[in-house]
């Protein structure tokens, strides 16, 4: 009898044990749900004034891909644009289609943030008296074409500079630069853009992905200490779209263009500090997290796969090339 009723209490617990179980993971996945609704559907419908902010929006790398998206479509939601980025005529270019199009106001400053520090002095000059509502910093580059080890990169002593200079002191520094104007005002918003290849560690994308991994750090503990002072730091980690970096990649379902991501990452403003910035891109992200972790990314069988796969794209492209200039001859 004392056994059997042992058997009945463990089995009570074991019960209660799992059902406990199943209603944690039903609301975690209700909440996730709700949050997912609310961030990509519900801000579609219902989208953040963004000149309560204030009047001007700076953009850096405004000329090409996603920073370009993101100036017109500020623009279009009736704020004056900053465009930073390091070629005259195509600033001009992005200028005069904004002004012409929209109405409004623009700037450009011509600088080339791989140069590191020196660059600064003249971009804060340039800002004086600008009441500056957001900063999106956008602009950043890889270290190569596609996919290669560490030291494959060409030139990689001055490259790999490039890279830090272009992806992190950017980021530092323009915040450092726009940062205490929003303070001083109680209002103002931050846009860093991240990038999915940060998430987890990306063997043949190693310096790119540990340099939007600091973007991500970064922004999400500047929110947390600037957030009660009046200001939002929003950090977007986009999957694929089709950009220059990703070789115009074909839209698709799952590839946006830039224009489009653009629109759907600022109507996440208001809703998450933390987005991917569409909904494709977050379903993506799940299922990547599911079904790729972080310990078979880094598996040698892994790494091995992705680097046959580099070089045989790296032939496939090279062949291309080849055959077009055969033609052109």
């Amino acid at each position: 009898m004392a056994g059997s009723e042992e058997c009945g209490y463990f089995g009570s617990y074991l019960c209660f044990l799992g059902g406990a179980t199943a209603l944690y993971y039903l609301l975690k996945w209700s909440w996730m749900t709700w949050q997912g609704v609310k961030v990509y559907m519900l801000s579609n419908i219902w989208q953040t004034d963004l000149r309560e902010y204030g009047q001007w929006a700076v953009v850096t790398g405004a000329t090409a891909g996603i920073g370009r998206a993101y100036a017109i479509e500020l623009a279009r939601r009736g704020l004056d644009i900053v465009l930073i980025s390091r070629s005259q005529e195509k600033l001009r270019r992005v200028s005069d289609d904004i002004e012409s199009r929209y109405r409004r106001q623009t700037r450009v400053i011509q600088a080339d943030f791989t140069e590191g520090h020196s660059v600064y002095p003249a971009i804060a000059d340039q800002l004086k008296g600008l009441e500056i509502g957001i900063l999106v910093n956008n602009v950043g580059m890889n270290y190569a074409g596609m996919l290669v080890n560490y030291l494959d990169v060409p030139d990689p002593e001055k490259r790999i500079t490039e890279v830090i200079n272009c992806n992190i002191l950017s980021v530092t520094q323009m915040s450092r630069l726009i940062l205490p104007q929003m303070v001083e005002r109680g209002k103002g918003l931050l846009i860093n853009m991240s990038s999915e290849a940060g998430s987890q560690p990306q063997p043949m994308l190693t310096l790119y992905s540990a340099t939007k991994i600091f973007v991500t750090y970064f922004s999400r503990c500047l929110h947390a200490e600037y957030q009660p002072r009046g200001v939002t730091v929003q950090c977007v980690t986009p999957f694929m779209v089709s950009t220059n970096m990703t070789h115009n990649i074909e839209v698709n379902p799952l590839v946006k263009s830039a224009s489009s991501f653009a629109r759907d990452a600022l109507n996440t403003v208001g809703y998450s500090s933390f987005t991917s910035g569409c909904i494709t891109h977050a379903l993506q992200h799940i299922a990547l997290t599911i079904f790729f972790p972080g310990w078979l990314r880094l598996s040698p069988f892994c790494v091995h796969r992705v680097e046959k796969f580099a070089q045989e794209m790296k032939q496939q492209i090279e062949a291309r090339m080849a055959q077009c200039q055969k033609k052109q001859e």
